[in-house]
């Protein structure tokens, strides 16, 4: 099934628009079944899972993001092998990847996570918070800013998600017109297994989708 569910998802994709395959929890066959079927991004939520699997697969061609939330004394499970760490949700962790960076002669490629959903427990930086950051971009010599992330509100509401949708779609816009000096500035990840549709329609050029790919987690 997983090659079939593949299939069907690039079939209702736009070619610019980048599938990361979610396979946290998800075994190593399920991976080399999905990149079988042509997929070659992946996305892992936990470090050490993370490298893991890019060890065991490392004969593949395969682009890796991070998506899960990253604690700083896991950078080196995490950094040395990710193209994209889409889940930087704080200051913090944001000056310990320029730190790691710069120790280890290695640019970090980024997005910054943007709290946009309804639950208080979401990972992420308020709108002034990411615009300070932006501001202060020089300071990170070792950290590619490549644009947003954001999860919609957990709701069966489509107006609450394409609401959420708009107003990351929104942000991203503006700070592009603020920042054009930010060149790398033009990814928008937003969108995932239940409302990836709904993201299209925003401008999403990353759609993290896992269960409708490999089914219900394997834990």
């Amino acid at each position: 099934m997983i090659k079939e569910n593949i299939l069907a998802i690039h079939g209702k994709l736009p070619p610019e628009v980048k599938l990361v395959a979610v396979s946290k929890f998800h075994p190593v066959e399920a991976i080399r079944e999905a990149y079988a079927a042509g997929q070659r991004v992946f996305g892992e939520n936990r470090p050490q899972e993370f490298a893991a699997k890019v060890e065991s697969l490392s004969d593949l061609d395969l682009e890796w993001h991070f998506l899960g939330h990253l604690q700083t004394n896991k950078l080196k499970l995490v950094l040395p092998y990710a193209d994209l760490v889409e889940s930087v949700d704080s200051l913090h962790l944001l000056d310990a990847i320029q730190e790691w960076g710069k120790a280890n002669g290695k640019i970090v490629r980024v997005l910054l996570e943007l709290h946009i959903g309804a639950e208080q427990t979401k990972q992420g930086f308020h709108e002034e918070e990411a615009l300070d950051i932006l501001f202060n971009a020089e300071r990170y010599t070792h950290v590619r800013f490549c644009g947003l992330m954001g999860m919609a509100s957990h709701t069966d509401c489509e107006d609450d998600i394409r609401a959420d949708f708009a107003r990351i779609a929104d942000f991203r816009a503006y700070l592009q017109d603020l920042f054009p000096e930010l060149s790398d500035f033009t990814e928008l990840s937003i969108g995932m297994s239940g409302d990836w549709p709904l993201a299209l329609d925003y401008g999403a050029t990353i759609v993290r989708i896992g269960t409708a790919i490999f089914g219900e987690r394997q834990y």
